[in-house]
């Protein structure tokens, strides 16, 4: 277990945030991403994104609400044994969920080695 504070968590988010191609990001629609300490149905969970993937979606769709993203701190820490585990898993956890948002499926995701 790695023990972080709820700051330094934030900025391994923002690192893996920042892993993500530019032209992605800028993609990314109405989309809020959050860090929260766990999910309370499943204290395993890692990340969670909460929404419809832009392909699911018709033009009608509404927008009046963003698409979330978790990121789960007490999960994650808990995975980890090192910082540098940690750093890691926190960029792969906010671009699998990210990916979702896209449409890519979990089996794709960790094909593609992000999960």
């Amino acid at each position: 277990m790695v023990e972080v504070t709820d700051e330094e968590f934030g900025e391994l988010v923002d690192r893996g945030l920042g892993m993500i191609p530019r032209r992605l990001l800028d993609n990314l629609d109405n989309v809020a991403i959050v860090v929260e300490d766990r999910n309370e149905e499943d204290p395993d969970l890692l990340g969670l994104y909460h929404g419809v993937a832009l392909t699911e979606r018709s033009v009608e769709w509404p927008t009046y609400l963003p698409d979330k993203i978790s990121i789960y701190k007490d999960a994650l820490c808990r995975w980890c044994r090192t910082r540098d585990e940690l750093a890691e898993q926190v960029a792969v956890t906010v671009v699998h969920e990210i990916g979702h948002h896209f449409g890519i499926s979990d089996a794709r995701l960790h094909e593609l080695g992000w999960g």
